[in-house]
């Protein structure tokens, strides 16, 4: 385990980046704050198992908070299931329980948050290889080489996972506008 003060440097130079990427997946403020949380507790507890030889520091912070929020994402789809299969509908009033989750993003403006909202929605229902792809070449707007490097991938999966999220994109945004 680190020291106290070298933990402490490590968390002042990598909490926004972390949150961030929470953010990007998790969509929720405070969903982001406890999945970031959680990284750097899985930090400080396997900061002795980091190799230097295998990749940057920044790139195996990058893969605990992106292994943490689908972890995040898999476990509340596993529970929105089960919560669903137990009941679909509220017993006094037959309303359905659950609604279709809309995307609430806070850099999103007024004007451009339907449109973005939908978009984001495509993006966010992609496989995880391709999400994460996007959201890091795109949203967060690493160069395609990192993105390999943290997703353990060469770059040309992740030119085929960008190119096959793209098609999906399109496709779902031609279908909803009925072309």
């Amino acid at each position: 385990m680190a020291s106290e003060s070298a933990f402490e440097s490590i968390y002042q130079e990598y909490k926004n980046l972390v949150f961030n990427v929470c953010l990007h997946y998790v969509l929720n403020r405070e969903d982001a704050q406890d999945v970031a949380q959680e990284v750097f507790v899985k930090v400080y507890h396997h900061l002795d198992q980091y190799n230097p030889e295998a990749a940057s520091f920044k790139t195996w912070i990058y893969r605990i908070a992106i292994n943490q929020s689908l972890d995040f994402l898999k476990a509340k789809r596993t529970q929105k299931r089960f919560g669903f299969m137990t009941s679909l509908f509220h017993a006094d009033s037959n309303e359905p329980l659950h609604e279709m989750a809309e995307v609430k993003h806070p850099g999103v403006a007024m004007e451009d948050s339907e449109s973005l909202n939908e978009l984001l929605s495509i993006i966010y229902a992609l496989p995880d290889n391709q999400k994460t792809a996007i959201i890091l070449t795109k949203i967060e707007d690493r160069p395609q080489k990192e993105v390999a490097e943290i997703m353990q991938m060469n770059v040309k999966a992740i030119e085929s996972l960008l190119q096959r999220a793209k098609q999906t994109i399109e496709k779902k945004l031609k279908d909803r506008e009925g072309f």
